[in-house]
């Protein structure tokens, strides 16, 4: 072996691959594992060869390497049979089993291989390219003029890896060209008489595309266009145009070509700062037919609208930011899904009620929390008089990090303000629903009374300050019983002006209302554990009481409630001091939590955690007996004195399945009245998830008959890349399937071909009888190269 270093420079690179175009892709291939970092380049300007055998002709000015011959410069590598280098002509001559590897790592095969020396000018003949990002690329030969243009003669790109069986078969899917031309300045590739084939069989021509080179990662020009089809707009394209104006900024132009409506016109600005970023998008039409729209807020012919957001960093603690929605009409977003009204096969996700406009201020510290937003919500229903504008909300709680008393202080702070325009009535029977009592445009005060309706919303405005503080300390005796005494103070400051409105009046007190409400808390929870270690595993067995004493509820149902609407009891709240889902209603009287909690931990894994208890209402008012404008905690099962029996078995024997039950029975026979079992398994080629809920009449709060009904979800790997999945949703009383979603893809390295069926029943009141929606979803993908969607929709329910 000899080794000879040479004083010449080697610059430039031969290569190709193409890049991402810039829109966000939906879908996801199989990772890839990530290649080593390379190391930097060695740059003193001096070039290693080592060979078999290397001669130097001192008359021709001719350095031959032959056998084994490997070449190092400034990080990049020639390995080959045989090297010549003409000092004269500045040639660089390789032949036989030429590998070449730049900075980057890019990797060139070939059998000949003839450039200058600053690879400006040359040939290639049978190259081979492999390229950082795991893409390759061949072509029969290269010519580089210029130092700027390559052209490959009878081109091919991929960006599948080859078949580990069989490196010489053509991969899934590969793109054929009869040239391909790399410009380096612009950066770009450019394919003429392309062909698309998969498993070498011969799919899609296209006389001519072009697209990014593998350096750049923002390129103008067009992404891939999509495919649906309403029968409001008839068929559509759309042939989005990405422009890279700067790299901070960019912008997006998206028309849609539709038949029957003409052409939706859609933009998108985005910049990034230093602190943070923003967007904004942009929509407009001229309808051509807006009688498709007829009896619907469409029926119009100018349509378009306004969406933004955007998010700045102040420091590392704090952030502020906004998002916006400006429409023509509230329907705009559902009848050509943009924007955030655009997930057609999310089969058991509400589609959203609202656009949300909001200014917010949020802080993170390390034991604090604080945000303030203002939230216009614009309705996607109509009912915009009937939905609140909140200005603002505030929420600030801290944990102070030094002991007091020898225990922990915490604080939080609740500022609401809110304005609505028009009553929020619900029906709660069924004369109320089928009659419209709750509804009804009359004047008649006593068409919406407490025993037919609920007030979900008061119109006028509301605003409330909440002050909570908490001190609470842990003791754990010689016996091992674990005393917690606990102190809250919380006080509310509330003014109301409420809107007479009719019917109003039999939930609320109209007028300027003012209150302020105290309400100081001590309580002592007690816990003894008891630990029983076996052969196969430990036990716990936890009893777990708990003593609330403090004042009475005032202004108990006589005040607006805003956002403690919800309450579910179960084992999740069983010791919470305060149950209530919210600020404006505030638990009062003496209360007792008991109940046992017993854990089982398996040596060979898996648990078991059970818990069951009860709560009392030792003295004074139970807040939950007393009806507010919403019925909240009524039907709950804590408006007894003794409330439900609320259990919960959880069991986890491996991470392949988990099981849980939860469970309300009542107090004095024993039903059910609330009931959920849930299963899940998961495996290395199949999960599965099966809920059953069963839910009891609550007719003070409008559900009149008792519910039940299963979600169940599965996912199947039939093969190492095929994937089926679906999901359903049974009502039992009802004995109807009232939604499911059925899909199946292809997913690898480099290629996705995914589909989704999604039917749902939207159910009127009365004796409408449900209408059938339906959605189909196509998505392709091919990595590097393209990704698109095609959607197809009908029916009243998904648009």
């Amino acid at each position: 072996m000899l080794t000879l270093t040479v004083g010449f420079i080697l610059t430039g690179t031969i290569g190709v691959g193409l890049t991402t175009p810039a829109a966000a892709q939906s879908f996801t291939y199989n990772p890839r594992p990530p290649k080593p970092t390379p190391a930097p380049p060695r740059n003193d300007g001096q070039m290693l060869v080592q060979a078999t055998e290397v001669d130097y002709d001192y008359n021709n000015q001719r350095v031959s390497a032959v056998g084994n011959v490997q070449m190092f410069y400034n990080g990049t590598s020639v390995e080959a049979d045989k090297v010549i280098y003409d000092q004269r002509t500045k040639r660089l001559h390789a032949e036989g089993n030429i590998r070449f590897t730049d900075a980057q790592g890019k990797i060139t095969y070939a059998n000949i291989m003839d450039l200058s020396d600053d690879y400006r000018d040359g040939f290639v003949d049978s190259l081979r390219v492999d390229t950082e990002d795991q893409t390759r690329m061949a072509a029969t030969r290269a010519d580089r003029s210029s130092g700027n243009y390559t052209v490959f003669e009878n081109g091919v790109y991929t960006a599948c890896a080859p078949c580990k069986d069989d490196p010489k078969k053509p991969p899934l899917w590969q793109v054929k060209g009869a040239r391909i031309i790399h410009n380096q300045t612009e950066k770009m590739l450019y394919f003429e008489n392309a062909q698309l084939e998969f498993f070498g069989v011969p799919m899609a021509y296209m006389p001519y595309f072009s697209t990014p080179d593998p350096t750049v990662k923002r390129k103008s020009g067009f992404l891939m266009p999509g495919i649906s089809e309403a029968s409001t707009y008839g068929y559509a394209v759309e042939v989005p145009y990405y422009f890279a104006l700067a790299p901070d900024y960019d912008l997006t132009v998206n028309p849609r070509f539709t038949t029957r409506q003409g052409v939706l016109l859609q933009g998108e600005f985005r910049q990034r700062l230093l602190d943070g970023s923003y967007s904004i998008r942009a929509y407009g039409i001229d309808q051509l037919d807006p009688g498709a729209f007829a009896g619907q807020p469409g029926d119009r012919q100018l349509r378009g609208g306004v969406d933004t957001r955007g998010q700045f960093a102040i420091n590392d603690k704090w952030v502020w930011g906004w998002e916006g929605v400006l429409l023509s009409d509230y329907f705009f977003f559902q009848d050509y899904r943009l924007a955030q009204y655009k997930d057609p096969f999310a089969a058991f996700l509400s589609l959203p009620t609202e656009a949300i406009s909001q200014l917010y201020l949020t802080g993170v510290g390390n034991r604090s929390f604080f945000d303030a937003r203002t939230i216009y919500y614009l309705s996607f229903s109509g009912n915009q008089s009937q939905v609140p504008v909140i200005h603002p909300v505030i929420d600030y709680n801290n944990v102070v990090n030094s002991p007091i008393f020898g225990g922990e202080f915490s604080y939080k702070v609740n500022f609401t303000s809110l304005t609505r325009d028009q009553a929020v009535f619900d029906p709660i029977t069924t004369l109320a629903n089928t009659a419209g009592l709750c509804t009804t445009a009359s004047a008649d005060p006593l068409a919406r009374m407490p025993s037919q309706c609920l007030l979900r919303g008061f119109p006028g405005t509301y605003t409330r300050l909440t002050a909570e503080a908490q001190w609470r300390k842990s003791y754990t005796d010689p016996f091992g019983q674990i005393w917690t005494p606990f102190a809250i103070l919380r006080a509310d400051a509330i003014d109301a002006s409420v809107s007479n409105q009719p019917g109003v009046s039999n939930f609320l007190p109209v007028g300027d209302t003012t209150a302020l409400r105290a309400m100081p808390t001590i309580g002592l929870e007690y816990r003894y554990p008891f630990i029983n270690v076996q052969p196969w595993g430990t036990t716990t067995l936890e009893p777990i009481a708990q003593v609330i004493i403090r004042p009475n509820e005032t202004y108990a149902g006589k005040l607006p409630n805003e956002d403690a609407q919800s309450l579910v009891f179960d084992t999740s709240n069983l010791f919470a001091v305060d149950k209530f889902s919210g600020y404006d209603r505030v638990e009062g009287g003496g209360r007792a939590n008991v109940g046992v909690q017993a854990t089982t931990q398996f040596d060979r894994g898996g648990a078991v955690k059970v818990l069951f208890g009860q709560s009392y209402q030792l003295f004074g008012l139970n807040s939950f007996a007393v009806a507010d404008a919403t019925n909240t905690g009524l039907d709950s099962g804590l408006q007894q004195a003794a409330s439900d029996y609320v259990g919960s078995v959880s069991y986890s024997p491996n991470r392949t399945y988990t099981f849980s039950i939860r469970s309300r029975m009542d107090e004095a026979t024993w039903n059910i009245n609330r009931f959920e079992a849930e299963g899940r398994a998961n495996f290395d080629r199949w999960s599965v998830s099966l809920l059953y809920g069963n839910y009891a009449a609550q007719p003070e709060l409008g559900y009149l008959t008792r519910r039940e009904g299963i979600l169940t979800t599965a996912a199947v790997k039939v093969a190492s890349n095929w994937v089926v999945s679906g999901s359903a949703r049974w009502d039992l009383e009802a004995n109807k399937i009232n939604q499911y979603v059925i899909g199946a893809g292809y997913v690898d390295d480099c290629f996705v071909l995914a589909a989704n069926y999604v039917t749902s029943y939207t159910y009127s009141a009365g004796t409408t009888p449900p209408v059938l929606s339906h959605a189909f979803m196509l998505q392709l993908g091919l990595r590097t190269i393209a990704n698109t969607t095609t959607t197809s929709s009908s029916g009243t329910g998904l648009q």
